[in-house]
């Protein structure tokens, strides 16, 4: 539910940003999830429903969606060369949240005691004030708009002043530089989704234990968002392509590396290659797909690439389980190392072609 909520708000949301702006879509998309996280907290404490719990979870992804563009958001005004630190900061600042989240989880279990509810809606009272929090700080602070910042610097840029209201998105996709920038963001959700989601069952099946489970997703944790900054400054020095490329190779070694062994220090390694590929094809991959946009076609490309790589997300949650249990570990890492291979391909043709 929260992969389909992701999904559905992220295109009508981008779209309604290249007309009412940035700040009035990103509040749209926090406004969606503090509705979506006090749903929540009801169905959990008061209403004892699972339908409702699940209609809460979808509103939370549809804020999610949204959120997720912000980091276009914050890439739109600043010059092209400095983009990808941009993204990359961005990206970065999700290890507050990875860290921060799991660590909120006991005392948001007392806070809700505190207050009568069931300590199972802790997490998403938290969750309400943060959101709230995000949105009110948003409407207040986030001036001048960044759509209008980010128009007038593409004028000075070129030139001359964009009139037209931008292609059509089939003529977006069909941009090499678009194409391939989505291609690395739909292809390493998918490979560290498919990968990620399976592992902790994986390992419960050799008889590791919690602890054991948090050490490797820590590992993988600090993959996906730890070295960002680097990931960045290695973009900006060598090219997006060739960080796609190595980002890339990397999954593939990970795939590779996930069914040799079931001891934890293995299984951490190759989990932290799992994330990391995952920041080099997302952070690059962002960096490609938003350097083949113009000015006024950002919003609704963005919030259909965001759609296209929530899908991505939901087919690997899906999919990776049903495969685990006909097949096991080797053909779920043979899958990721297959869709490794065809944007190890994509990325070797842009490099040759130019």
């Amino acid at each position: 539910m929260m992969m389909l909520g992701r999904a559905v708000a992220a295109y009508p949301i981008g779209w309604l940003m290249d007309r009412i702006g940035r700040r009035s879509g990103l509040s749209i998309g926090y406004l969606f999830a503090t509705v979506g996280s006090v749903i929540s907290v009801l169905s959990i404490s008061l209403w004892e429903s699972f339908p409702w719990l699940c209609a809460g979870v979808l509103f939370i992804g549809m804020g999610r969606g949204v959120s997720e563009q912000a980091r276009f958001v914050a890439a739109e005004v600043y010059h092209p060369v400095k983009r990808a630190g941009v993204i990359g900061l961005i990206v970065f600042a999700g290890t507050i949240g990875a860290v921060g989240g799991p660590l909120l989880v006991a005392p948001s279990t007392w806070l809700a005691t505190y207050f009568g509810l069931d300590a199972h809606s802790g997490p998403y009272l938290v969750s309400v004030v943060l959101t709230a929090l995000a949105l009110m700080l948003i409407l207040c602070l986030l001036y001048p708009d960044p759509m209008k910042v980010g128009r007038a610097l593409a004028q000075d840029l070129n030139g001359a002043e964009e009139r037209n209201t931008g292609r059509r998105l089939w003529r977006i996709f069909i941009d090499r530089t678009v194409r391939l920038g989505l291609a690395a963001m739909i292809i390493g959700q998918f490979v560290m989704t498919l990968i990620m989601v399976i592992t902790p069952l994986h390992m419960d099946h050799h008889a590791h234990g919690a602890q054991a489970i948090s050490w490797v997703i820590m590992a993988h944790t600090l993959g996906m968002y730890g070295l960002s900054s680097l990931t960045s400054r290695l973009s900006d020095r060598f090219g997006q392509v060739k960080i796609v490329f190595v980002g890339a190779l990397i999954l593939g070694v990970s795939t590779v590396l996930t069914p040799i062994s079931n001891e934890v220090s293995m299984l951490a390694f190759s989990l932290f290659l799992l994330g990391l590929g995952w920041n080099f094809c997302f952070i690059a991959g962002s960096t490609l797909f938003f350097s083949g946009l113009l000015p006024f076609e950002r919003g609704r490309a963005q919030g259909a690439g965001e759609m296209m790589v929530a899908l991505a997300a939901g087919a690997g949650s899906l999919g990776t389980g049903a495969v685990f249990a006909e097949a096991g570990i080797v053909v779920v890492s043979a899958m990721g190392l297959a869709f490794s291979l065809v944007l190890i391909v994509a990325a070797i043709w842009r490099l040759i072609t130019g």
